[in-house]
Formats: C-alpha cells, sequence, structure tokens
C-alpha cells in the first residue's frame, strides 16, 4: 500500500490512500499478475482495513485480486482480549473472528467501518526500526 511514512504531518484519506496504490501498481505489475497481498506495515487494524476495503473501491481499473495478509492488524484485539489468560479465550476468539471478517469484507470492497476510533483495533501497531 502506498500510505505517508510515519512521521508525515498530513493524514490521508483511505480514498487517496487507495488511488496512489492503485495507481502505482498499474504503472507497476502487469495484468497478468493474478493478485496482490498487502501487508498491515504498521497502520491500526482499523486502517488496514479502511485502506484495503478503498482500494477494492477504486475506480481505476484493477485486473488483479487485491487481498490482505496481516499478522498485527489481524490479531492485535484478539491479543489485547486474551493477555494471557485461559478465561478470556472466548473472548479474544471473538476478536479474532471480527478482524478476519472485516477484512474479508474488505477484500471485497464491503467494508462499511465501524465509525468507532477507540478500542485497540483503532490503535497504532507501529513500531519503530522495526525489521522483518
Amino acid at each position: 500500500m502506498v500510505t505517508p511514512g510515519h512521521a508525515c504531518p498530513i493524514k490521508y484519506s483511505p480514498e487517496e490512500v487507495a488511488m496512489a496504490t492503485v495507481t502505482a501498481l498499474r504503472r507497476t505489475v502487469p495484468p497478468a499478475v493474478p493478485g496482490v497481498t498487502f501487508l498491515s506495515g504498521g497502520q491500526s487494524e482499523e486502517e488496514a482495513s479502511l485502506n484495503l476495503n478503498a482500494i477494492n473501491r477504486c475506480p481505476l481499473p484493477r485486473p488483479w485480486a487485491l487481498t490482505f495478509s496481516y499478522g498485527r492488524a489481524l490479531q492485535a484485539s484478539a491479543l489485547n482480549a486474551w493477555r494471557g489468560q485461559r478465561d478470556n479465550a472466548g473472548a479474544a476468539t471473538e476478536e479474532f473472528i471480527k478482524r478476519a471478517e472485516v477484512n474479508g469484507l474488505a477484500a471485497q470492497g464491503k467494508y462499511e467501518g465501524t465509525g468507532d476510533d477507540g478500542g485497540a483495533a483503532a490503535q497504532s501497531l507501529y513500531i519503530a526500526n522495526h525489521a522483518y
């Protein structure tokens, strides 16, 4: 995804991220490539979902399947709910299923957003100098 750097003072909308991302893909990825799978790259869970959704709604032609392979942006809320406590396993499972459903919808351009700017899903997952 084409997103601003963490230190960038400008907050771009998901639609702007989508337009930049699809434009970059159209310039560099041959149409014969079957799909592009995005990582969350330190975005919050919700931000990653909203950006993926906007990418799949972008009005530019997209000859590839555009989907996700999120790690932290799929697990953060579940891990926050679980906190290593067996009694929290049910709540953690619910959070994981919720994020999986949200991202499944976003991969189809059908996610409407929660409107919830708080909670674990809205927390930045950025880690300075993170290396994969």
